[in-house]
């Protein structure tokens, strides 16, 4: 004679692994048992389930769907299970409106409209806000400025710094190569050519109208008369 099988006691069970064999296990249990039910008994059968983990199984008759079962389960009983969900929203969607409502109608105001309604505290109030405003857009503008300003003396000195060595290299081959002249008021003269009949002046100009494109200078082409 064998072995009686133990009867299992009803409770959670502590261990997490064996908690979700045995879920799985008897889950599909249960839509096999809803499946046999749908095909023998012509029965419309749905089943949702949430494990702990909070993933959604399911199963409903291949002859109608989830939807179609709640709303014959409406009609039958006579209740609308849709009915405080939809005031919800409903007031959600009012609440919105209106603060946009109010979005909207402050920012006419800031821009001088509709504020023959407003009273003296109200118009002080919305002066407030605006002086705050204007101080924080003008703060912000003094800091691009800054900025730019940093950026420019940056430039300007990048400039200075290319001339100077111009000048450097230049007074260098006038030690070099006679041809070339260095005169003090920053200008370089020489001989087009090794033509002594031909003379050119190069102006350096330090401080140039445009700083992007850094120090510029000035070609001039004398001949000399015979």
């Amino acid at each position: 004679m064998g072995m009686a099988r133990g009867k299992i006691q009803i409770k959670r069970i502590e261990n997490s692994t064996n908690r979700q064999v045995t879920y799985s296990k008897r889950r599909n249990g249960l839509f096999k048992k809803a499946n046999e039910l749908t095909v023998l008994c012509d029965a419309k059968v749905s089943i949702i389930m949430f494990s702990s983990t909070g993933k959604l199984h399911e199963y409903v008759s291949p002859s109608t769907s989830t939807k179609q079962m709640f709303d014959q389960y409406q009609k039958t009983l006579g209740v609308d299970i849709w009915s405080s969900q939809y005031e919800k929203m409903n007031e959600t969607l009012k609440r919105l409106k209106e603060v946009n409502g109010n979005l909207r109608r402050e920012i006419r105001q800031r821009m001088g409209e509709c504020l023959n309604d407003l009273s003296f505290e109200n118009l002080r109030g919305l002066e407030q806000d605006m002086d705050t405003a204007l101080n924080l857009i003008r703060e912000r503008k003094n800091r691009v400025i800054a900025n730019q300003i940093v950026t420019w003396n940056k430039k300007l000195r990048n400039a200075e710094e290319r001339y100077r060595n111009l000048l450097h290299e230049l007074e260098a081959r006038d030690h070099e190569d006679p041809h070339y002249g260095l005169v003090d008021n920053g200008s370089v003269f020489g001989f087009e050519n090794e033509d002594p009949r031909s003379i050119f002046v190069l102006r350096l100009q330090s401080n140039h109208p445009n700083l992007h494109s850094g120090a510029g200078s000035d070609l001039s082409t004398y001949p000399l008369l015979d």
